[in-house]
């Protein structure tokens, strides 16, 4: 056996959906090299194979499982005190950008509360709690509600985190961290509250030009002083952005030269007469965006739009969660409108009733249906089949998910482009699967498609352009894995070929 077909056949069985866990747990055997730590981060496990690697004694097993998107993140939290600070950190940092799914899975909150209490940052000393929590905070694994959900927590230190997020919080919650027993809670919700004092943010404010000031214009409640200072300055993209900013600057904004600062602000809610103005821009971005804006009335709303009229078709931008979420009579409303634009929004709502996703599915703008078919779970089968089709840049994240048809490809085989042709290879109701095309990919789904029989695969499995696939394929019986694993991990023999027993 070549050292090629060895690499071959571990990969394939390490990803194997028929592979039962001790199966699968042979591979977590230092000897199992590259596939262990491949399959510890990239597929679904068995309760089995995951307290197997919980466990683990090779930092690397553990590492790898704690950049596992496809485990329940509950499983996961013996790792985020784990006595190694870089299987902390690979808990708090998430996976890796290549194989990051577009549904951005938020960690639960005792996860986030072991980080963030943490005294220290592992047994090895090579990272500090300073340091891991730095890679919880890049990673959008901490929900948009957990400020709200740790205002009034027992540990000052995560009353400290919420009095941060100082304009997520409700005004009881200002209240009471105001009063907070712990005196640096109080001195941050003193700094916090500070943000919406126009003249203490007047007082503070950092050089027009800074990227701290930047911040602070965005964010922060402003004196008519310090918009003034910003028109002199022509510093004004910040105030478009910014919730706070007074309806006279807005009207100022409405009528600036820049057609971007006007597309800026035409959809915000708290727009005066301008906003009919805007309508009539001549700019034709301006003038669709001031058309949606009747439709905007709160600044939940607001958002959802934003993440909508700012992309194109093939946008992959993650998908999060909001900390709360317009009425469902609203996106009811944008699902009925003749602007594509408030139709692609009501497409991205998971919780659209069925009968308006039926409705959207045939939507004549492709922008909904693309937004439909990879935010709902409720999209026809055939749109994401027609959308993996036609978009390229949203396979990746069509195929992760449940609804995805994986029959009824077969007028698919002879498509031009080898990714569909893949995707067809695969359909178990193929009556000949195409282990001949010339991709390699192609041929790897071919040959782990589950209609092959046994006497098949041990064809293909002495084969370099299929052999992987032929490890991955669920139709290869349980004691062949296990001799396969045999001859790659104990250099025993290689066994007799099923076609011989």
């Amino acid at each position: 056996m070549s050292d090629s077909l060895r690499e071959l056949w571990l990969r394939g069985i390490a990803f194997n959906a028929g592979a039962p866990a001790d199966v699968l747990i042979r591979l977590l055997d230092e000897t199992a090299g590259e596939a262990g730590l491949l399959m510890c981060e990239g597929r679904d496990l068995p309760d089995a194979v995951i307290d197997a690697a919980l466990r683990h004694p090779d930092e690397r097993i553990r590492r790898a499982l704690a950049r596992n998107l496809h485990v329940d993140p509950a499983r996961l939290a013996p790792l985020a005190s784990d006595p190694s600070g870089l299987v902390r950190a690979y808990l708090a940092g998430g996976t890796r950008t290549q194989l990051q799914p577009r549904w951005v899975r938020p960690l639960p909150n005792d996860i986030l509360v072991t980080f963030l209490t943490a005294q220290e940052g592992g047994e090895d000393g090579r990272l500090t709690e300073k340091e891991i929590v730095g890679e919880l905070w890049s990673s959008r694994q901490v929900p948009l509600s957990f400020p709200r959900d740790m205002a009034g927590h027992d540990h000052p230190a995560l009353r400290l985190y919420a009095a941060f997020q100082w304009q997520s919080l409700t005004a009881a919650q200002h209240h009471a961290l105001l009063d907070d027993p712990d005196p640096t809670v109080r001195e941050a919700a003193r700094k916090g509250s500070r943000q919406l004092d126009p003249e203490a943010v007047e007082a503070e404010l950092p050089p027009i030009g800074s990227r701290h000031a930047v911040y602070v214009l965005s964010t922060c409640a402003l004196s008519p002083a310090v918009v003034e200072q910003c028109f002199a300055n022509d510093e004004v993209h910040p105030l478009a952005r910014n919730r706070h900013t007074p309806a006279n600057a807005l009207a100022r904004l409405a009528r600036h030269p820049d057609a971007e600062i006007r597309r800026l602000i035409a959809t915000r809610p708290d727009l005066g007469p301008e906003a009919a103005e805007l309508r009539q821009d001549p700019d034709e971005d301006v003038r669709m965006r001031a058309r949606l804006q009747p439709s905007i009335r709160t600044w939940t709303e607001f958002q959802e739009v934003q993440k909508v009229v700012d992309h194109g078709l093939d946008c992959t931008c993650p998908i999060t969660q909001p900390a709360t979420e317009p009425s469902p009579d609203w996106y009811a409303a944008c699902a009925a409108s003749e602007e594509p634009v408030l139709r692609r929004v009501a497409a991205s709502w998971p919780g659209l009733p069925a009968e308006l996703v039926g409705t959207l599915a045939l939507d004549d703008d492709e922008g909904v249906r693309i937004r439909l078919a990879c935010h709902h779970p409720l999209a026809p089968p055939q749109l994401l089949l027609d959308i993996f089709v036609t978009r390229p840049a949203h396979r990746p994240h069509l195929l992760t998910l449940p609804t995805f048809p994986r029959t009824g490809q077969a007028h698919l085989i002879g498509h031009p482009d080898p990714e569909v042709r893949a995707l067809a290879a695969a359909d178990p109701a193929l009556p000949e699967p195409p282990l001949e095309d010339p991709d390699d990919a192609v041929r790897r789904a071919a040959a782990a498609n589950p209609t092959l029989t046994p006497d098949a695969l041990e064809t293909l499995l002495t084969d370099l352009r299929a052999a992987e696939g032929a490890a991955a394929n669920p139709s290869l019986p349980v004691p062949r894995m296990h001799a396969l694993l045999d001859h790659c991990l104990n250099g025993a023999a290689t066994p007799p070929t099923a076609a011989r027993r």
